[in-house]
């Protein structure tokens, strides 16, 4: 199962995405409280999100954004039963993608 959460709905001719990624979103400036060492930095740099293989948005992020975060957005040219695929890249190289189908 996916670490990410996609809801994808058609309405008014525009797709209205809302998506929840689990993830730590560590920005390497907090401590441990029982060591007192830096917590590396482990944060999602890029997301990308593809229509039927289009790119529709694609989000640059830093170590700013919360844990677990939420996205949503809209897009048009979207319809019933497409495949919408949402991939995230973190800096140390991990990568993460689902996909749903527009509804």
């Amino acid at each position: 199962m996916s670490d990410i959460k996609i809801r994808a709905k058609l309405k008014d001719g525009q797709t209205e995405v809302k998506c929840l990624m689990n993830h730590p979103m560590e920005t390497g400036l907090r401590k441990d409280e029982k060591t007192g060492e830096l917590v590396p930095a482990h944060f999602i740099q890029e997301v990308v999100c593809k229509a039927k293989d289009q790119v529709v948005m694609t989000a640059n992020w830093s170590g700013g954004v919360s844990k677990n975060p939420y996205l949503a957005f809209k897009f048009t040219g979207g319809e019933v039963g497409d495949p919408i695929e949402i991939t995230w890249t973190d800096n140390k190289g991990e990568t993460e993608s689902a996909v749903e189908n527009i509804s």
